[in-house]
């Protein structure tokens, strides 16, 4: 039974810290938490990289924080979460088309769209909705995007599983590791979720620069 307090402690809960979101909702925030991020254009700004990461490292159980989570249950939330997210995505935007990012005022999001954009333009389906997974803000609207751009339902459905796949449980899977090989590892937290999302990067800025290292060839052929 929810007392008082505990029911003032989920409504103070600050969606924008990772530890808080879990310490109040647990492996079910997680759930939440992903679909909004990638189906809801209302979630850009939620912490899908840090919060996987955080719950990974606090399933081991050498955090000094209060919180525990059990690895099956979290990665099975984090998967429906982040694959039912980006389907329903795609679904507003077949629907609604441009006019859910046009009744947006963020800049924020006018540039993750932007970008998304091009992804889908550079590389092609496949490679843009994979690689949109580690790309924060990019992940939430090249999926209402891919619907507006009548991208194929099979398509989108194939290689945002296998993107969503390999974001939600290899964060997830990297924080259980680090917690079980450092003990206190939540000590060191802010930074390691820093260099989390510096590493969820690397995918993109590869494709990026072997993109431009082939046109750069093609340019010197011509």
């Amino acid at each position: 039974m929810n007392t008082p307090m505990h029911l003032s402690s989920q409504l103070a809960v600050n969606v924008l810290d990772a530890h808080s979101l879990l310490a109040a909702f647990g492996v079910l925030g997680v759930g939440v938490v992903l679909f909004a991020e990638t189906g809801l254009l209302i979630g850009f700004f939620l912490p899908g990289d840090s919060l996987l990461f955080t719950a990974g490292l606090l399933c081991t159980g050498t955090a000094d924080s209060g919180v525990r989570l059990s690895l099956g249950p979290l990665l099975a939330a984090a998967a429906v979460g982040a694959l039912a997210g980006a389907q329903c995505g795609y679904v507003l935007g077949r629907r609604g088309g441009g006019a859910l990012l046009a009744r947006s005022s963020s800049a924020r999001l006018h540039e993750g769209a932007r970008r998304a954009e091009e992804l889908l333009e550079k590389y092609g389906y496949a490679k843009a909705i994979v690689l949109a997974r580690f790309v924060p803000v990019v992940r939430t609207v090249l999926n209402p995007m891919a619907g507006a751009l009548r991208v194929p339902v099979r398509t989108f459905t194939v290689w945002q599983t296998a993107g969503g796949l390999a974001w939600s449980l290899g964060l997830t899977l990297a924080g259980y590791a680090l917690g079980s090989a450092i003990p206190d590892v939540d000590r060191y937290l802010l930074p390691l979720v820093a260099v989390i999302v510096v590493v969820s990067l690397i995918p993109l800025a590869s494709e990026v620069y072997r993109s431009r290292r082939a046109a750069k060839a093609k340019e010197a052929r011509g």
